[in-house]
C-alpha cells in the first residue's frame, strides 16, 4: 500500500488510458462456470430466489444487512445505535457489548460441540494434538488467568510471536477474554522487525515460543525477541516462552518464565470481559513503500461480525466439516478464516505448522487425504507450486473428501484454475477466488457457495454488505470492462479504523487520494457481469517509450508458456525509454536445460503484446520474493535492480533467502 499516492501525471495514473489486450481478452473471453454441485448442495439459502432476494435486500440496505449478521452471533447488550459516522470515522453496533473468546468458544460449549474438536494439530516432523472446544476453553482461561496475574487488563498490549501451534490459539483469544489488544508477529521475522514493531506498540508482555519448525530447520524464535528486545525495551514487563521444540534458550530472571510453569497452577475458568464494539481488538503491522510499517488496528467485535459473515458466504462450513486453512497466523488470512472466523462457525480446523513441500511435494495431498480435509482455503502461490511439482505429486492420495478450495493472495490465472480442477478436483471442485486486504479484514469479493457463478481468472463479487466501485484519476466510475482504480465508498464493520498512535498516517495512506472512500490502491475492471478483476496496484502500469503498459499483461504471456511456473514484470528507469521492463521468471524445470529460454520468453512477450514490450533481461531464478500470504514483492524486485540494494521494509518475506541470488544479478 503506497504512503503517498501517485501525483498526476504518474505512471499508471490513469488506469483508463491504458486498455491491455491481453488482459482485456482474457475478461471478454472468460466463461461464467456454474457453482459446483459435489457430494452436497449449499445449505445457505433453501432457493436461488431467496438467495436473490436476500442480496437484493442487502445491497438496499447494508447497514440492515450488518445488523441481521451481527444477530446471528451473542451479545452480552444490544447497541444503541447501528452506525455512527462515515468514511474515513465511523463506529458499528455503538453501545453493544460482547466479546470475540466467548463467540468463538463458550458459545458452542454451551450448544452441545463441548467434544467436538476445534484443533487439528500437526507438526511439519509428524507431531500431532487435537484440542476439543472444552479443552480449547480451558486453556484460554488458564493463559488469561496467568496474564491478568501478570498485570494485563482492559486495553493493555501483548504481543504474540509464535507459529501455528495451539498455544497460539490460546494466546490471542486469552487476550480477547481480557479486553487486551494483541499482535501477532510472523514467527519468520528477523529480529530488527521484530523490534521494529515492539517498539511502536510497546507491550507489557510478550508470548513466545522456544522455535519454530520450518523445512526441517528450527528457528530459534526466543533468541530473536532477546536479540530484538536488547537491554532498553523495559517496555516488556514479562516475557512467557512456550517449550515447543525444546530448543535451549536463555531466561532473563524476574521477566521471563515458562508457559508451562505457569499454565499448571492456573484455574481452568475465566469470565470474559463486557467489550464494545469499537474498543480496539488488534493491531497487526503491513508493509507499504516505506521502510517503516503501518499498525493497522481492527475493532474486535467490528473483525468478529466481518470474519464470521465472510466465513458464512466463502466457505459454508458445517458442523462436519473439516477444514484446514494454510495460511500463516502472523498474516491476516489466517485470523480471518481460521483463528476468529473459522472458530466462530464451530469449525473443526486443521492446523499445520511447516512447508507445504517438506518433506516431499506430497504434503499438500498427505495432509488433505490422512485427514479427510473437504475443505481448504490457500493462496494462489501454493495452487501454481503444486502445478509446478506435476500430476505426479498427487499420486497414490485419496483426495475424494475434498469438495473446495478457496484462496486468496494473488490472482488466479486461469491456466492454474483449470489445472486445479482437472488434476486435484476430478472436474467437481468448487473454486473460489477471492480479494482482500489487511485493512478490509475480509476477502470482501468472494462467490457464494453454492450460489455463485464463477470465472476462472476472476475475485468474483462483491458480498454483501460492501460498496466497491472502479473509477478513473478523477473519481468517476468507468465503464464495464474498462480498467480504474478500486475504491470503497461506504463503512463496513471490520473495515480498519487508524493506523496505531499515527491517525493522520491513517487518514493520508487511505483517504486522501479520493476524500470519503477508501483506496485500494489497486487496479480492477469489472466485467459485464458484474465481477471483479484485480489486475495489480497502482503502480503496475509503465510508459515504456510513450506506451502504457500492464505488468500483468506481460506477467500473463510469460504464464501461458509450458515452463514457466511463475513470473513477475517490472519497469526500471531507462535513459532512452524512460522505463523499461525487466522480466523474473520461476522454470517448471532446470534452467540449464533450456539454454535459449531467456530469448524465447522475451519473444513469447513480444508476440503477446508487441515489439515495445521487449524486455530489457528475462532474468531465470529459483524463486521470487513473496509474503507468507502468497504476494510477490515486485517492489523489492524493482529496488535490487535499480540501486543493488533492497533498501525498504523487507520483513514481511516468507523467504529472505531469495533476495541474495537476486543481489547477484546484473542491473542492466
Amino acid at each position: 500500500m503506497a504512503e503517498t499516492p501517485p501525483a498526476p501525471g504518474a505512471p499508471g495514473d490513469d488506469p483508463e488510458a491504458t486498455q491491455p489486450s491481453g488482459v482485456a481478452r482474457m475478461i471478454a473471453e472468460a466463461r461464467l462456470v456454474p457453482p459446483a454441485p459435489g457430494p452436497r448442495t449449499s445449505g445457505l439459502f433453501p432457493s436461488t430466489a431467496d438467495y436473490l432476494a436476500y442480496m437484493e435486500a442487502a445491497r438496499r440496505d447494508p447497514d440492515g444487512y450488518w445488523a441481521r449478521i451481527a444477530l446471528e452471533l451473542d451479545w452480552f447488550s444490544p447497541w444503541q445505535t447501528l452506525r455512527e459516522g462515515a468514511l474515513p470515522d465511523f463506529r458499528y453496533y455503538v453501545g453493544g457489548c460482547s466479546n470475540v473468546s466467548y463467540n468463538c468458544l463458550d458459545r458452542h460449549v454451551a450448544r452441545g460441540r463441548r467434544n467436538k474438536a476445534a484443533i487439528i494439530w500437526e507438526g511439519e516432523d509428524g507431531a500431532q494434538r487435537v484440542l476439543t472446544y472444552q479443552m480449547l476453553l480451558a486453556e484460554v482461561s488458564r493463559l488469561a488467568n496467568v496474564l491478568a496475574d501478570l498485570g494485563v487488563g482492559r486495553g493493555d498490549v501483548v504481543a504474540i510471536y509464535m507459529s501455528n501451534i495451539p498455544e497460539a490459539f490460546a494466546a490471542v483469544h486469552a487476550c480477547y477474554r481480557l479486553g487486551a489488544v494483541y499482535t501477532v508477529i510472523f514467527a519468520g521475522f528477523s529480529a530488527d522487525a521484530v523490534s521494529q514493531r515492539l517498539r511502536d506498540c510497546r507491550p507489557k508482555v510478550v508470548v513466545v515460543a522456544d522455535g519454530s519448525r520450518r523445512r526441517g530447520r528450527v528457528l530459534p524464535l526466543k533468541a530473536t525477541l532477546d536479540e530484538a528486545l536488547g537491554e532498553t525495551a523495559e517496555f516488556v514487563e514479562h516475557v512467557v516462552v512456550v517449550r515447543h521444540t525444546g530448543v535451549e534458550v536463555a531466561m532473563r530472571p524476574e521477566r521471563d518464565r515458562w508457559y508451562h510453569q505457569l499454565m499448571a497452577g492456573a484455574a481452568p475458568t475465566r469470565a470474559p470481559e463486557a467489550m464494545e464494539a469499537n474498543e480496539p481488538g488488534f493491531v497487526i503491522y503491513t508493509s507499504g513503500t516505506e521502510a517503516r510499517p503501518k499498525g493497522v488496528v481492527h475493532s474486535g467485535l467490528g473483525f468478529l461480525v466481518g470474519t464470521y459473515a465472510n466465513v458464512k458466504w466463502s466457505l459454508d462450513l458445517r458442523d462436519d466439516d473439516v477444514y484446514w486453512c494454510t495460511a500463516d497466523i502472523g498474516w491476516l488470512t489466517f485470523p480471518i478464516f481460521a483463528l476468529i472466523g473459522g472458530l466462530a462457525h464451530g469449525a473443526t480446523l486443521v492446523v499445520y505448522e511447516g512447508s507445504l513441500d517438506f518433506p516431499g511435494p506430497d504434503r499438500f495431498y498427505d495432509i488433505v487425504a490422512r485427514h479427510r480435509v473437504n475443505k481448504v482455503f490457500t493462496a494462489p502461490t501454493a495452487l501454481r507450486m503444486l502445478r509446478r511439482f506435476g500430476a505426479e505429486a498427487r499420486e497414490g492420495h485419496d483426495l475424494a473428501s475434498l469438495e473446495l478450495i478457496a484462496l486468496v493472495g494473488e490472482p488466479l490465472d486461469p491456466e492454474t484454475w483449470h489445472w486445479v480442477q482437472d488434476t486435484i478436483g476430478g472436474g467437481s471442485l468448487c473454486i473460489n477466488n477471492t480479494y482482500g486486504q489487511t485493512e478490509t479484514a475480509t476477502a470482501w469479493t468472494s462467490s457464494v457457495i453454492g450460489f455463485t457463478a464463477a470465472k476462472p481468472g476472476s475475485c468474483g463479487q462483491p458480498l454483501p454488505g460492501y460498496a466497491g466501485r472502479v473509477v478513473d484519476a478523477e473519481g468517476r466510475e468507468v465503464a464495464p470492462g474498462q480498467p480504474g482504480y478500486l475504491i470503497i465508498t461506504e463503512p463496513f464493520p471490520s473495515l480498519t479504523r487508524t493506523v496505531w498512535g499515527d491517525h493522520g498516517r491513517y487518514l493520508s495512506a487511505y483517504f486522501s487520494r479520493f476524500p470519503g472512500a477508501y483506496f485500494s490502491a489497486d487496479t480492477c475492471v469489472v466485467d459485464r457481469d458484474g465481477h471483479y478483476w484485480v489486475i495489480g496496484r497502482v503502480d503496475d502500469v509503465i510508459n515504456v517509450s510513450g506506451h502504457r503498459l500492464s505488468t500483468m499483461e506481460m506477467e500473463a504471456a510469460l504464464l501461458n508458456h509450458p515452463l514457466v511456473s511463475e513470473a513477475a514484470v517490472i519497469g526500471v528507469d531507462d535513459p532512452l525509454k524512460g522505463l523499461l521492463p525487466m522480466a523474473f521468471v520461476v522454470l517448471r524445470g532446470r534452467a540449464e536445460d533450456h539454454p535459449d529460454i531467456e530469448a524465447e520468453l522475451s519473444e513469447q512477450i513480444v508476440r503477446a503484446i508487441g515489439a515495445m514490450a521487449r524486455p530489457g533481461r528475462v532474468h531465470v531464478v529459483p524463486a521470487l520474493p513473496k509474503t507468507r500470504s502468497g504476494k510477490i514483492m515486485r517492489r523489492l524486485l524493482r529496488e535490487i535492480l535499480s540501486t543493488g540494494q533492497a533498501r525498504g521494509d523487507t520483513s514481511a518475506l516468507e523467504n529472505p533467502d531469495s533476495l541474495e541470488l537476486l543481489l547477484r544479478l546484473p542491473r542492466g
